[in-house]
């Protein structure tokens, strides 16, 4: 075998070598691609709603605003929360709402006047339910799980 034939097989082996080494990079990245769709998904799947309330005499009254209900739904007065109040009395990253094991926590993140669940002053983080009500400021939220 002459040396061009050696090499023009060489060089064909490692055309070959560097086209699968492509293509597996392409495939990893694809399936990556993919698993991160996926967990965006689940992320911006709607749980339920949470209804706006107003304090008023005492009760709450509805306002008519409605937000959805994300696995991890944060509010506060701050504009990266996913519910952003505009009340003096919250904090700017003020309670969080989290779904972890099938279950629903209602979390306070350190507010400087604290978090209500149900009229109650939440001491650390809490199992929540559908009709439960959680205080922020002077504003409240029905939690509705679908």
């Amino acid at each position: 075998m002459s040396l061009d034939v050696l090499l023009f097989v060489l060089r064909l082996i490692s055309g070959v070598l560097l086209l699968g080494m492509v293509t597996a990079l392409f495939v990893m990245l694809w399936r990556d691609y993919q698993t991160a769709a996926a967990s965006v998904q689940v992320n911006r799947r709607v749980y339920g709603q949470l209804i706006k309330l107003s304090y008023a005499d005492r009760h709450y009254l509805e306002t008519g605003e409605t937000y959805p209900l994300h696995t991890l739904t944060t509010i506060g007065r701050g504009l990266t929360n996913t519910i952003v109040i505009m009340d003096t009395f919250a904090s700017s990253d003020h309670a969080q709402i989290v779904l972890r094991s099938g279950q629903w926590w209602l979390e306070d993140r350190n507010s400087r006047n604290g978090t209500l669940l149900n009229g109650d002053v939440l001491r650390g983080p809490a199992i929540v339910t559908d009709g439960d009500i959680v205080g922020v400021g002077q504003i409240g939220f029905r939690i509705l799980l679908s």
